[in-house]
């Protein structure tokens, strides 16, 4: 009978190999630098923002003015850039928020809105790091 030592690999470093795969996509996405602004981009509100409608909706009663807000980290599609329109705005279209009900944007509401108003990549880093946060309070 002959004595084969059969040796595994560690899992540590089969582990390490796991993380640095699924990390890398996400530390070169945040380091990327963001492009200018084309149709058909995803961006996303900097904060509540009071955003103007821009084909005012006849059907809401309580409708005051031809705006609404926009909640914190709103996703939006960019229907028109701003070298379209003359006062540098550009045109786009609400895409998560579901509360319909005023002041809040519907979904699928055309908005005009200015570049300040918005960003291109949600922070990656916050969001892990709040959520290391919360696991670690509790």
């Amino acid at each position: 009978m002959s004595d084969h030592t059969h040796t595994e690999p560690p899992l540590w470093s089969i582990g390490i190999t796991v993380v640095i795969i699924l990390l890398a996509p996400l530390v070169l996405y945040s380091f990327a630098p963001t492009g200018p602004l084309r149709e058909g981009d995803t961006v996303f509100s900097d904060g509540q923002q009071r955003a103007r409608i821009s084909k005012p909706v006849s059907s809401r009663l309580n409708q005051r003015d031809d705006s609404c807000l926009l909640d914190p980290n709103s996703p939006l599609i960019i229907l028109q850039t701003p070298q379209g329109l003359a006062d540098g705005s550009f045109l786009a279209q609400v895409q998560g928020n579901p509360v319909d009900e005023w002041p809040f944007c519907p979904v699928h509401t055309e908005v005009l809105l200015g570049t300040h108003q918005v960003f291109q990549k949600p922070a990656v880093f916050d969001a892990v790091r709040e959520m290391l946060t919360n696991a670690l309070s509790r």
